[in-house]
């Protein structure tokens, strides 16, 4: 699901909502989570999951054109952990499939 197709289905489930109402707060909630994780603060969202920010070391990478041995700087990323409701409902729709 892209963003433009979340706004969309989070419009039509709201109908007494515009939808530029709703643009604008997934928006705000997007914008909000990325300030928290540049500040490497953790954003958890009860029932759903955890973002965070991890730290990954220097390592030796290969060129995969080339083969040839690279240097890969330290650097850090941005991480999500599903929440236990939420890998229970994915679990569930699997077995149901």
């Amino acid at each position: 699901m892209t963003k433009n197709q979340l706004i969309k289905t989070l419009a039509q489930k709201r109908p007494h909502l515009r939808k530029k109402a709703v643009e604008e707060a997934v928006n705000c909630i997007l914008d909000h989570i990325a300030e928290a994780l540049v500040a490497k603060e953790r954003v958890e969202i009860r029932n759903f999951g955890v973002f965070s920010v991890h730290y990954r070391i220097s390592r030796k990478g290969r060129d995969f054109i080339s083969g040839e041995t690279l240097h890969v700087p330290p650097r850090y990323t941005a991480h999500f952990k599903a929440g236990k409701q939420l890998r229970e409902r994915i679990a569930d729709s699997a077995k149901q499939a």
